[in-house]
């Protein structure tokens, strides 16, 4: 690639500042690449080398391969690192399956010897199953935010972008790995090297931590009608615990008719149908995602009754939760 036309200054740092990618099976090739790149352009715009980068996995042979299905030779094993370097855990599919006691372990050395460390996409439940994200602020991949929240209650989950919290770093996936190293790269070296790597990157719109990662009510559910939004907002939010559609009605000044009338027009469905759907969708996350026995997240999802939990499943998804759990497991041992 040719140089640039025109370069950032910057300050020389005494030594570029190190990155070690640690690639754990079914790692996201985009959140991964994402990082990798919004480095190599910071280098490529100062006119000098701010950074450098490295691979790493647990694996004997070093190799890993992503969930695209492309195999990757890493650099180094876990043991090669220096105190200065920042670890960046790059999480993906089947993220419980990847996170073994070895890699777990590692981490808690490494956390103990004081070095950063930041998790892409899924990569925040290895820490936290590591001990490593207790009492602090984090994020992860909207699927994955209820089994998260569920099994990890000593973390203060967010739905942001991305979070940073002391020598923590986490983020939702996708693209928010850029948002975290411009970032990065901003608090290192300026934000007018951060704006020219986001331009390079045709990245118009950068997203802070105070940004969340999923997209509005509205724009998800393709209807602007304020008082649908709020009802949908207040069901999410109210999942162990369903509110009635009465209720739901009274809240946004409507008549339980009325409301009736809203959901059919527009998702043509009743509010009823689409709570439900919710509740479902939630229990089939935390039946692929989480240990939790089937009662527990029959009851967490808002059923009272395991039978009848296990009914609307079957009739929702046409199967029973306790196939779907043996699915799934049987998946993961393959």
């Amino acid at each position: 690639m040719q140089p640039p036309t025109t370069t950032v200054p910057v300050d020389a740092p005494k030594a570029p500042r190190r990155f070690v990618f640690v690639l754990l099976d079914n790692f996201t090739l985009l959140c991964f690449a994402a990082a990798v790149d919004s480095l190599r352009i910071a280098n490529r715009m100062a006119g000098q080398e701010l950074y450098t980068w490295t691979l790493a996995t647990e694996a004997e042979n070093r190799r890993v391969r992503c969930s695209a299905g492309a195999l990757f030779e890493t650099d180094i094993s876990l043991d090669e690192l220096s105190r200065d370097d920042t670890v960046v855990i790059c999480g993906g599919t089947d993220v419980q399956a990847a996170t073994t006691k070895k890699l777990l372990n590692w981490m808690r050395r490494e956390a103990r010897r004081g070095l950063k460390i930041a998790g892409l996409c899924t990569a925040a439940y290895a820490m936290a199953r590591a001990g490593l994200l207790d009492g602090k602020k984090a994020t992860t991949h909207w699927e994955n935010h209820d089994s998260f929240t569920e099994e990890f209650d000593e973390v203060e989950l967010t739905k942001s972008v991305f979070v940073s919290d002391g020598n923590r770093m986490t983020t939702a996936g996708g693209t928010s790995s850029i948002d975290l190293f411009l970032k990065i790269i901003a608090d290192d070296h300026g934000e007018k090297l951060a704006n020219a790597v986001a331009d390079q990157l045709i990245y118009s719109s950068i997203r802070t931590d105070q940004d969340t990662q999923r997209l509005s009510v509205p724009t998800r559910i393709g209807v602007r009608h304020p008082k649908l939004s709020q009802v949908i907002q207040m069901m999410e939010a109210n999942i162990e615990e369903p509110i009635s559609p009465s209720l739901l009605a009274k809240e946004v000044g409507m008549s339980t008719r009325q409301l009736e009338r809203l959901f059919r027009r527009y998702l043509n469905r009743s509010p009823k149908r689409y709570y439900m759907e919710l509740r479902l969708q939630k229990a089939r996350n935390l039946l692929m995602q989480t240990d939790m026995t089937v009662i527990n997240v029959a009851l967490a999802c808002g059923f009272a009754s395991p039978s009848h939990f296990s009914k609307c499943y079957r009739a929702h998804y046409n199967t029973t939760p306790y196939r779907e759990r043996g699915a799934q497991a049987t998946r993961l041992s393959i």
